[in-house]
């Protein structure tokens, strides 16, 4: 797993930190490294839960994006929103009641 410069992952909640080593099973197994590319800092949305340290993001993945998006979301599972964005797939913890 890698951290881009600038990016604190110090102050990620429990529930979002302990997908990490399940995105990077995933990315490892497709022969990618998993690089985080924002939590807290940087410019999200103002009700984006990357301000209450419960969002990720990470680079794509070289090739075959839709799968590693499919096994993201089957890993993780339905309390963790998973989006396909432009230049990064977005993770957050939302449960849903």
């Amino acid at each position: 797993m890698l951290i881009k410069p600038g990016v604190d992952i110090s102050r990620l909640n429990r529930e979002i930190r302990r997908t990490l080593n399940t995105l990077d099973r995933i990315y490892y197994g497709h022969g990618d490294d998993l690089v985080i590319t924002s939590t807290y800092e940087g410019n999200h949305s103002p009700s984006s839960l990357h301000y209450a340290n419960d969002a990720i993001d990470i680079r794509l993945p070289s090739k075959e994006k839709n799968t590693v998006l499919v096994e993201i979301k089957n890993a993780i599972g339905k309390t963790y929103d998973v989006i396909y964005e432009t230049d990064h797939i977005h993770v957050e913890y939302d449960p849903k009641e």
